[in-house]
């Protein structure tokens, strides 16, 4: 989700650094920014930190079950190995 918040902060940081001879303009400079800010955000594809926290979690919860398939699969090893195959 985009922080629109902080979008308009940005758009108005950007806007007062319009010289004070264009005062008529830094409205729709400030809009100008902003849009093209949002947008910019929005083509990045970023995830949100519930999205995130969600994939970390998945992610834990795969590499552990990796390690406990990868141990199965050595105490078989080291079962058939003790078998003489």
């Amino acid at each position: 989700m985009i922080d629109v918040q902080g979008i308009d902060q940005l758009a108005q940081r950007l806007a007062a650094l319009v010289p004070p001879g264009l005062a008529q303009a830094r409205a729709d400079l400030e809009a100008n920014f902003r849009d093209v800010l949002a947008q910019g955000l929005r083509r990045l594809d970023l995830a949100t930190s519930e999205e995130f926290e969600v994939q970390r979690t998945v992610l834990v919860r795969t590499a552990a079950r990796l390690d406990e398939l990868e141990q199965r699969v050595a105490a078989l090893e080291a079962a058939l190995a003790a078998r003489g195959h």
